[in-house]
């Protein structure tokens, strides 16, 4: 009887065993080998960090640890998945390759591409498995609406795959084992050392204890925590870099606040919060979608009417007194210093942050994104890319979102709470001025011993040049060469729109059983829920 080939697991954006579709499938077939592939390009490209690396290495020896329970090794190779696979081609001739597929920036696109030769080259066959509502090939989100929806349900709904318990491991995987998951820690893949001190912990076994705090206690203040930095760290869900990472798959998630919602729904404060949940998790697909449909929404402006309204300076003064939390604004500065320090902020301080620096200091979307991308340890291209352009206003098709940080101050860290923890250097003043310690009265600045400019920089009139730049943006919506701008922003709806029905379309249909889970919103996010 002849052998069967063996099968080869490769692991990405996916560090789990539970509900892997690859993993169920490659045992069934014949002698596994889950690899995962340390590529230099990935951790050089610009949206790369070493906070993101920690976080997969937590995830990789909880992975590994999980693997070794199906008497399964974990191969770790350091080098382009490509050479990996000529050298298993080498050594065991035919082979299978399992994955999930996966919507990554351009540097997994492309690595993608290279493999998908490769494959066909050499006649492997390359199975690969979706783990989101994301459909490949996509041409256009309004004519194919329905379907979207309809997949999008069967996808969650369908049963999860369990860890397979009679699995085979391949021989001869040492030989292509370069570092042991003891050692993962210790590479610094070129990046700088600079500390994230309150990273969140990567690892199945912490996103599953996150999850279970959330639906046991924390999530009941969910909907009304969302927009306060402070409380959304405290009450959000944060499994935002766990999904990022696949130690949680989104189908075990949806299934399981299902089931809490049954569980809950005589309880009002608990229904609000996990219905609004769980329509960030039907938001998360949807974003990601885009970015599947139109790759360049990474590094081009989106609408081409906008294109080169500004230049791309990564030396602009602006931009590093915006990078370092120095640009005088106290919650944009609180927020961005949190954020270095713990990889994490809600949702509403996101936008706020790429706001200020879009709108408040002029600048153009690209740079800042980079920048936060490499900040957020649940960094989701699908997520972030799509988003930062929206809240640019470089789509010219969403309304545009300007938020002022005085208000967000006012309306979501009333007492400075926030602002004081991470702008020491206003700690002294009432809390009614620590949002705006620029326009503190003489008499109490002799008081306090405060002086601006001196003790915390001015800042920009950010009023000003955002009421500019909105102005300019809405002019080029009614430029002469209208009627093309129109076309292409049709273009745009027609590919990228939202799910969400207009409202007079709704009313001709049936109530979906789930509604809220079939609905999508343009606002909110998921990428820090």
């Amino acid at each position: 009887m002849a052998k069967a080939p063996i099968q080869i697991v490769w692991f990405k954006r996916d560090l789990r065993i539970h509900d892997h579709a690859p993993l169920a499938n490659a045992a069934m077939a014949g002698p596994v080998l889950p690899v995962f592939a340390i590529e230099p390009g990935q951790w050089q490209a610009p949206d790369s960090a070493l906070r993101h690396w920690q976080f997969a290495a937590d995830s990789l020896i909880d992975l590994s640890n999980a693997l070794e329970t199906l008497g399964l090794p974990l191969c770790i190779w350091q080098g382009d998945i490509v050479d990996l696979l000529t050298a298993l081609k080498a050594r065991y001739g035919e082979f299978a390759l399992h994955s999930h597929e996966e919507t990554g920036n351009a540097w997994s696109f492309a690595r993608d591409l290279s493999v998908k030769a490769w494959c066909q080259q050499q006649g492997a066959p390359w199975h690969e498995t979706r783990q989101h509502g994301v459909i490949r090939g996509l041409k256009s989100r309004v004519a194919e609406r329905d379907a979207w929806e309809k997949q999008w349900e069967a996808l969650m709904t369908a049963p999860t795959f369990s860890a397979p318990q009679n699995a085979q491991a391949a021989e001869g995987w040492q030989d292509f084992h370069h570092i042991d998951v003891e050692q993962l820690h210790s590479l610094t893949l070129g990046f700088d050392t600079t500390p994230c001190p309150e990273r969140q912990p990567g690892g199945r076994s912490e996103g599953r204890a996150l999850w279970r705090s959330f639906i046991a206690q924390r999530g009941r203040r969910y909907r009304g925590s969302l927009s306060k930095p402070l409380l959304a760290w405290e009450f959000g869900s944060r499994l935002s870099p766990h999904l990022a990472w696949g130690t949680l798959s989104m189908r075990e998630v949806v299934q399981s606040l299902r089931r809490q919602r049954k569980k809950h729904s005589e309880d009002t404060a608990w229904s609000r919060s996990l219905r609004a949940f769980a329509s960030r998790l039907h938001w998360h697909c949807h974003f990601i979608q885009k970015l599947e449909s139109e790759p360049s929404i990474e590094y081009q402006t989106l609408h081409p009417a906008l294109r080169g309204l500004r230049e791309r300076d990564p030396e602009h003064p602006n931009l590093i007194a915006w990078k370092r939390g120095q640009t005088g604004v106290p919650l944009v500065d609180a927020c961005m210093r949190s954020l270095i320090a713990t990889g994490w902020i809600n949702f509403r301080m996101r936008a706020m942050l790429l706001s200020h620096a879009t709108f408040g200091l002029g600048l153009h979307w690209y740079e800042p994104a980079l920048h936060l991308a490499r900040l957020f340890t649940d960094f989701e291209p699908g997520i972030h890319y799509p988003q930062v352009q929206m809240q640019a206003g470089a789509t010219g098709t969403n309304a545009l979102r300007v938020y002022n940080p005085i208000k967000q101050a006012e309306d979501n860290d009333p007492s400075g709470e926030f602002v004081a923890r991470w702008v020491p250097e206003l700690t002294p003043l009432p809390q009614e001025w620590r949002a705006k310690p620029w326009a503190l009265p003489e008499s109490l600045r002799q008081r306090f011993g405060f002086q601006p400019g001196e003790h915390y920089p001015l800042p920009n009139d950010f009023e000003c040049e955002a009421r500019h730049w909105k102005k300019m943006l809405y002019e080029l919506r009614r430029t002469p060469d209208a009627r093309d701008a129109r076309d292409a922003s049709q273009a745009i709806v027609n590919k990228l729109a939202s799910q969400r029905r207009p409202p007079a379309q709704r009313a001709k249909k049936a109530k979906p059983a789930n509604r809220q889970q079939l609905s999508l919103f343009d606002e909110g996010g998921v990428g820090d829920g």
